[in-house]
């Protein structure tokens, strides 16, 4: 990725005269929170400022949407704040939010930019064209599934030819892209894994919170991780797991990542439990422990870890789960899982259109 990063600045240094600081490099993200776009892409900015760039990684949320840890020598930025009248004009705002960024860009010597996730890369593509700045787009998701509406579908047709590189995390999203957004300057790159895992606040240990449930050190635990309960479809999880639950009244499910806040106005803890209206015995052993930067021991505690996902791009928690040793579980969705495991070998993969019972007979 860094060879490749040092051809594209090479390109900006030779087309931007004033350059003064030709290897400053922004990687624009929406936010900070917890996620696994987000920790791909503070795990680049500090292999940039290894590598001797000046990265600065800018969000649209404020720095109270954090999880992560800033790494060293990575500066930390937050876009303006859209003034009074912006806000009036909604989505009619899109032009002069492209105008502040690229003056933005512009004042920060920007020789390179990186933009992560769809709307974050749409914006960054508008502005650093207008200053002939090299941008590289990074997608998290699976595009056809990842839905993000009518007007920035269109918008994204028209500025994903213009990237300079398209770093894709599997073969399969690639080929969609080249075919649909024109995206066809790409670098297969899938995650990285960090082994062990950097430990951070908050860290619950997971014998003494279970044990403050009711649970006890012996009990087994099936494990999914995640922030966004309908993509990583725990609904289903939740109704896979009550038969099993029922047979033994010991297991436990833990689901780490979930927030109490509401996601996009849904309380996603309470649609969950929702699925347990009438096995009203199995609330205790449904737990949500939020937020931990201690995932590691989490993992290490599991007796089995579940993907449960109904579309991917390139799925961060099974990859760190594989690499701590847990037995995993996975649907064969769209896209990311079947690169990791082979089925019976190093781990189940199961289809895509397995029913209920196939997954409750595993």
């Amino acid at each position: 990725m860094l060879a490749y990063l040092d051809r594209v600045g090479l390109l900006a240094r030779t087309q931007r005269r004033h350059c003064s600081q030709p290897r400053r490099v922004v990687l624009y993200i929406d936010s900070l929170k917890l996620g696994g776009a987000e920790r791909v892409t503070l795990a680049w900015a500090e292999w940039l400022q290894q590598a001797g760039w000046q990265p600065l990684v800018l969000t649209r949320k404020p720095e109270s949407w954090d999880f992560y840890p800033m790494p060293a020598g990575v500066e930390r930025v937050v876009e303006h704040a859209d003034s009074p009248w912006m806000r009036r004009l909604g989505p009619l705002a899109f032009p002069f939010r492209v105008l502040r960024l690229q003056r933005w860009l512009d004042e920060q010597n920007v020789g390179l930019a990186i933009g992560v996730t769809s709307l974050p890369a749409i914006k960054l593509l508008f502005a650093a064209r207008l200053l002939g700045v090299p941008c590289v787009v990074s997608e998290r998701n699976y595009p056809p599934l990842k839905q993000i509406g009518r007007i920035w579908t269109l918008l994204r047709r028209l500025s994903y030819p213009w990237a300079a590189l398209h770093l894709v995390q599997t073969r399969a999203v690639g080929d969609w892209m080249a075919r649909h957004l024109g995206a066809h300057r790409q670098l297969l790159l899938p995650n990285p894994v960090e082994w062990p895992l950097t430990c951070f606040h908050p860290s619950l240990a997971p014998d003494a919170w279970l044990a403050s449930r009711g649970c006890t050190g012996s009990d087994p635990m099936l494990l999914a991780v995640g922030t966004k309960a309908d993509q990583k479809g725990f609904d289903r999880l939740v109704r896979w797991w009550i038969p099993l639950a029922q047979a033994d009244a010991r297991l436990q499910l833990v689901i780490v990542g979930l927030d109490e806040r509401p996601y996009h106005g849904r309380d996603q803890q309470a649609e969950l439990r929702e699925v347990l209206v009438d096995q009203p015995e199995l609330q205790q052993r449904l737990h949500f422990p939020g937020h931990v930067g201690n995932l590691a021991d989490w993992y290490l505690r599991s007796q089995v870890f579940v993907l449960s996902s109904r579309y991917e791009g390139f799925p961060n928690v099974l990859l760190e789960a594989m690499a701590a040793g847990c037995c995993c579980v996975a649907s064969d969705c769209p896209q990311g899982p079947a690169d990791l495991i082979q089925d019976g070998v190093n781990g189940r993969l199961i289809p895509e259109t397995a029913s209920d019972a196939q997954w409750v007979n595993l």
